[in-house]
């Protein structure tokens, strides 16, 4: 019910900004379309896969490796997954819960997206270009350090811990 009224707002105030300014809201929709369809095959991608290992791998297994029962080497193994994956925050979260969906723990969860969105391994070289391999190396240390808190702090709202 939620999406209908939020759905619905957006159409308001898309209407109101068509009424307002017809060319800017033309330009930002054509904008819009754009970077929906530059999106749209790393989205498909990742759901795709996350979809197969889904498929692949039951609640059962899924709970195993990451789920809450899993504890810290559930966390430590979603930890360094989420640091050499590189997937957009947009897609990152629809994964997460399902996810969670599937079995998977909070604080695992909270691992996988925390390194997910602060570790580069992937990225590491473009960043070594810019600000040099010691900062690049410490800023990648303690972002995946922080994860572990993160995931700390998670399971202790959560209930977890």
């Amino acid at each position: 019910m939620n999406s209908y009224i939020m759905y619905g707002i957006i159409s308001i105030l898309l209407v109101i900004s068509y009424w307002k300014d017809q060319k800017k809201t033309k330009i930002a929709l054509k904008k819009a379309w754009k970077s929906f369809e530059n999106i749209l095959p790393q989205f498909l991608g990742v759901i795709m896969l996350v979809g197969i290992l889904l498929s692949v791998l039951n609640t059962q297994m899924i709970s195993q490796i990451i789920g809450a029962q899993s504890g810290w080497v559930g966390v430590i193994i979603s930890a360094i997954i989420g640091a050499i994956t590189l997937i957009p925050g947009f897609v990152a979260f629809p994964t997460a819960a399902m996810l969670l969906k599937g079995g998977a723990g909070y604080m695992q969860i909270a691992a996988f997206i925390s390194t997910l969105m602060m570790v580069g391994v992937v990225t590491a070289p473009i960043e070594i270009k810019y600000f040099g391999k010691r900062i690049t190396i410490m800023r990648n240390v303690l972002a995946f350090l922080f994860s572990f808190f993160v995931a700390y702090i998670i399971g202790k709202v959560v209930g977890t811990i």
